[in-house]
């Protein structure tokens, strides 16, 4: 009996020591602050309809680019994610790739509506592009909190004790936030107030 009880307080001494609490509190972190990230890029697609619409009609000759933001919203809502996509390098690169897409046909728009004064002076299209750029900040907030739960995770399940854990319960490092391209979005962009006309 003594060493049945003295085997159970072993286990248990040596068991509350290997991570795995460690690994599952981060691993929900990690879920906690991606499904953060959806919510904000679930809200910027539900104001990119709204944003077209008061657009159209000031600018219904920009069919192209309205036709671009469209196209990119659609392909956001195409790309099904699941909780699988944090485990999935190359789903996670097509879902930022749309994303990235998205936010590139929405620049395009916003350039676009400089060109109309009495869009830029209705009250819709304010407060449009308010909430927009809101949601823009509020996305970059969400994906500066995953990177860092990705970060915190990736580490507990690749340190020492952890990672025996990690390696026992089939715990791998996952994928965080990548920019395609780094020396694109390293040089300045070149801002041109005379559109390109001497």
């Amino acid at each position: 009996m003594k060493i049945r009880a003295f085997l159970l307080a072993l286990c248990v001494t040596l068991l509350s020591g290997c991570g795995y609490n460690e690994i599952q509190i981060n691993d929900e972190g990690v879920k906690s602050s991606w499904a953060e990230v959806l919510n904000q890029y679930k809200r910027r697609a539900d104001l990119v309809p709204n944003l077209v619409n008061v657009v159209k009609g000031y600018a219904d000759h920009e069919k192209e680019v309205l036709t671009r933001v469209t196209e990119a919203r659609a392909n956001v809502g195409g790309i099904n994610v699941t909780p699988e996509l944090l485990n999935d390098p190359e789903a996670m690169a097509k879902f930022q790739q749309a994303q990235a897409n998205l936010s590139g046909a929405l620049s395009r728009l916003l350039v676009v509506s400089e060109n109309y004064p009495n869009l830029k002076a209705d009250a819709s299209f304010r407060d449009l592009q308010a909430q927009l750029e809101g949601t823009e900040n509020r996305i970059t907030v969400a994906r500066n909190r995953f990177i860092k739960a990705v970060e915190t995770y990736n580490i507990s399940v690749r340190t020492f004790p952890n990672n025996l854990t990690a390696m026992a319960t089939g715990a791998k490092p996952k994928a965080s936030f990548t920019v395609e391209n780094e020396a694109q979005i390293s040089n300045a962009p070149a801002v041109d107030f005379g559109g390109g006309k001497k």
